[in-house]
């Protein structure tokens, strides 16, 4: 499963303060301004992703109803945080579930997914008795969107279209 079980390593918030503070100082003493910035701006948003990704944590824990761990498992930001840090309860196969079942306007299937190259193969199904022709690019560029939070280990989306259904009838004489 995952790293759940396992006790994080303690972290002094006031330490990794100062230490950010020092790495920076010490970027800033290199005279290269553009380094300088470069690194205050990744300090920046890193802050922006964690301080958006508490803040929805609080929101859905406090606000909406039902289980709290189903709501935070389900939010996209608070599920590539906990991926990020190897602490996601779900295995990738639920993981990449849970993504495709995000992606409501497509329906897809899992056909295959390659570890090694992180390739994921999807089929779109068809909806609705269609002619198949439905647009791949949109279902693919939407899964792939979805897998980014929920299961970043797949790199590659290839999508195989549904089987075509052949009309097959009586020729009229």
């Amino acid at each position: 499963m995952s790293a759940v079980t396992t006790a994080p390593a303690p972290v002094n918030a006031e330490r990794t303060g100062r230490r950010v503070e020092e790495v920076l100082d010490r970027l800033a003493a290199s005279g290269d301004p553009a380094v300088t910035t470069a690194a205050e701006e990744l300090v920046r948003s890193l802050m922006d992703f964690y301080g958006a990704g508490l803040a929805r944590v609080l929101h859905l824990l406090s606000t909406a109803p039902g289980d709290p761990a189903a709501r935070l498992l389900g939010d996209e930001l608070v599920a590539s945080l906990l991926v990020l840090h190897d602490l996601h309860p779900e295995d990738r196969d639920t993981r990449i579930a849970r993504a495709l079942d995000s992606v409501h306007e497509h329906a897809l299937d899992v056909v295959d997914f390659d570890e090694e190259t992180g390739t994921l193969t999807l089929r779109a199904r068809e909806s609705g008795g269609g002619c198949g022709c439905g647009s791949g690019a949109d279902a693919r560029q939407a899964a792939e969107a979805a897998l980014t939070c929920f299961a970043p280990e797949v790199t590659v989306v290839e999508l195989k279209a549904a089987p075509t259904l052949l009309q097959i009838g009586t020729k009229a004489r």
